[in-house]
């Protein structure tokens, strides 16, 4: 594994933490700050809307910028942005810092998938961008559960305290690990960049991202109540699954990223939906039967990431066809796609629960997901006829 990977992981690994750690303290800042579940819970989809804003406006702005430089500015922002959190004195302090550190992914992942890709041979692309994004799944088996147990026990503030001392880790591995001589893409003018957002097989590939995603946090977003409140499990035991889940997703995206490589990613990908499609539903009946909702939950874990990686390569491969001057800004909009997902799906489970209830969230969630199956597989279909009137 190239050096210049095991940067990227890290740094992965840093900004996963602080984007999904806010599950486990959805019910510890909406009680600490006197507000909603549902307001709480929005602050997943602000951290969101800042990805899905800084993938691929801010990927476009800094296209010429040297990667290495980008990457330590990156982190730089990432961590003041959770320093920022740390020092939040109410809720809406809290939003611009949540942010703040949203718009710093967007433009790391988006570029980061396109360096991955860039270090290692064609046909390993997809375990390229799964090893990166594994750093997503190494804080969900860590830093996720860490971060709920420092945010249950001395409170959330200091939780994003940690997430900074994470952050300051990734900006000195980037510094040392990522070589000057990462080579720039070549800069897309703004006739193509405008062709990105508007080409039919690109924009299908985001609606699937977004609802594939949207889908899963539906009911992600609010795991931690639907764990406590429906299945009976205390505060302290949520936190052990949320590491086991998080096990589970680890597993998962290696796996997700193999499956992609050894199939092309439409096969994998279809594979992927249809299991969580029947998976969300089968949560809607154990949601409330304790060990059963427990099972559920850690099966949901492996395939609830192993799509990224198929869906990364998915647009790098449709860009190079389509629009082979702007792949970064074509992979930037997928980043913002996947956020996308994340913003609407907490936002519908927000009012799910706010109107309906938290027991309400999976199965709506199964048909979003089912959503992106239909389309994952026509998509596939225009693939094999070469998609002649719409390339």
């Amino acid at each position: 594994m190239p050096l210049a990977l095991l940067a990227l992981t890290i740094s992965a690994f840093a900004i996963g933490t602080t984007e999904f750690v806010i599950v486990g303290l959805v019910p510890v800042i909406a009680q600490q700050l006197n507000i909603t579940l549902p307001s709480a819970g929005l602050l997943v989809s602000i951290y969101a809307l800042g990805v899905a804003i800084g993938a691929p406006v801010l990927t476009a702005l800094t296209s010429k910028m040297p990667r290495k430089r980008l990457l330590v500015g990156l982190m730089a922002l990432f961590t003041v942005g959770n320093l920022v959190a740390w020092q939040s004195p109410n809720y809406e302090t809290l939003v611009i810092a949540r942010l703040l550190t949203g718009l710093a992914h967007g433009v790391f992942f988006s570029v980061g998938s396109t360096i991955a890709t860039s270090l290692v041979p064609k046909e390993k692309a997809a375990s390229a961008i799964a090893i990166m994004f594994g750093g997503l799944t190494v804080a969900l088996v860590t830093g996720v559960p860490l971060g709920t147990f420092i945010g249950q026990h001395f409170g959330w503030r200091e939780t994003f305290l940690a997430v900074s001392a994470i952050g300051v880790i990734a900006l000195v591995s980037s510094l040392m690990l990522v070589p000057s001589t990462i080579p720039n893409r070549a800069v897309a003018g703004l006739k193509e960049q405008l062709t990105v957002l508007t080409h039919p097989r690109l924009l299908m590939i985001y609606a699937i991202t977004a609802l594939g995603y949207g889908g899963v946090f539906t009911a992600f977003t609010f795991l931690a109540p639907m764990m406590q409140e429906l299945a009976g499990f205390t505060p302290q035991a949520v936190s052990l699954i949320l590491l086991g889940y998080g096990i589970s997703v680890a597993i998962g995206n290696i796996w997700g990223g193999k499956l992609a490589d050894k199939h092309g990613p439409v096969p994998a990908l279809a594979f992927i939906f249809a299991a969580l499609s029947l998976l969300l539903l089968v949560f809607q009946f154990t949601a409330s039967l304790h060990f059963a909702a427990l099972a559920t939950v850690l099966v949901m874990g492996i395939f609830a990431f192993g799509n990224v990686p198929g869906l990364q390569v998915y647009v790098v491969q449709k860009a190079e066809r389509y629009t082979p001057g702007a792949v970064d800004v074509a992979s930037g909009l997928n980043i913002a796609a996947f956020n996308l997902g994340i913003a609407l799906g907490s936002v519908i489970g927000g009012h799910i629960v706010e109107q309906y209830g938290l027991a309400q969230t999976p199965w709506i969630g199964a048909l979003i997901v089912l959503v992106a199956l239909l389309m994952i597989i026509y998509s596939g279909r225009l693939d094999k006829r070469n998609a002649p009137a719409l390339s």
